[in-house]
């Protein structure tokens, strides 16, 4: 008899190991789900950054080009002394001098353009949000630009109660109005990031502060598809736990800084990318064929 109790005990205790091994996989598998997709929008946000990077430079390489283009006109009007002195070779020469620089002109100009209509595309962006939350304490919300990329970070008070991811009435609201501005503007997309304070949390529903971070992202980007149809494609939902404070765990403050919500708009550069490049082909061009 008691080998028969030893052995439904065991089996009773191989069970709930199966089980709990089970949820530990499950959450685990969510888990990494959830760090791919915040690699790779980290990825493409620095990929973005680096481009800009890259056309700037671009920028100021074609106008050391035409400076020295000028320069070299200069000379050669200099030591010929007078244009009606020129030997044939010479004037050749100074006219294809004078066609590239033309032609590195209507180049930087249409990279200038460029840039200048994507920063106009941010401004309007964020006098849009600012427009539909200008009604929020300055405490609740801020919406700010940093290289090009705009940030409007949440604090947890609007949006949460402690320790949860359920979100507030009064929170979907202001939800409501940025669904309104980024419906508007198709050639952003955008990532939703959770943070929390250091103080750590456990309980039946939550592992840690990467758990609730992370649910709580995934609870916004709901709302946005679901409340108000924000396509999901153009949403990426990430957890950043306790590990990207903006102030110091060692006050109430500093604490309740650190717990928000933080939606980063993303422009699609490789859209603006291709502009410039049409426009560079079309300067060429348009160089070549008036001459």
């Amino acid at each position: 008899m008691k080998r028969i109790l030893l052995f439904g005990a065991s089996a009773a205790i191989v069970l709930c190991s199966c089980v709990s091994q089970k949820k530990y996989k499950e959450l685990e598998t969510k888990q990494k789900e959830t760090q791919d997709l915040l690699n790779t929008a980290t990825v493409k946000l620095n990929s973005c950054l680096e481009e800009q990077r890259v056309a700037t430079t671009k920028v100021e390489s074609l106008q050391d080009q035409v400076s020295t283009l000028k320069n070299t006109n200069a000379a050669l009007l200099s030591n010929q002394g007078d244009l009606a002195t020129l030997s044939k070779k010479g004037a050749e020469n100074l006219e294809k001098s004078l066609e590239s620089i033309k032609e590195k002109d209507m180049q930087i100009k249409t990279l200038r353009d460029a840039m200048n209509k994507k920063d106009s595309v941010t401004l309007a962006l964020v006098t849009s949000l600012k427009g539909a939350l200008g009604n929020l304490n300055d405490e609740d919300i801020e919406i700010n630009v940093e290289k090009g990329v705009v940030f409007v970070s949440i604090s947890d008070k609007l949006l949460f109660r402690s320790g949860s991811y359920q979100v507030s009435d009064r929170a979907k609201e202001v939800l409501g109005k940025v669904a309104t501005v980024v419906k508007n503007k198709p050639d952003f997309e955008f990532m939703v990031e959770g943070h929390t304070d250091n103080v750590p949390i456990s309980n039946n529903c939550i592992v840690d502060n990467w758990d609730l971070s992370t649910k709580r992202a995934t609870a916004i980007v709901r709302i946005l598809q679901k409340d108000f149809g924000v396509n999901p494609a153009r949403m990426t939902a990430a957890g950043r736990g306790e590990y990207v404070p903006v102030a110091e765990n060692t006050t109430t403050s500093g604490k309740a800084a650190n717990r928000r919500t933080r939606i980063v708009v993303l422009p699609k550069l490789d859209q603006f990318y291709t502009m410039i490049e049409e426009g560079m082909k079309e300067a060429t061009e348009a160089s070549k064929s008036g001459n």
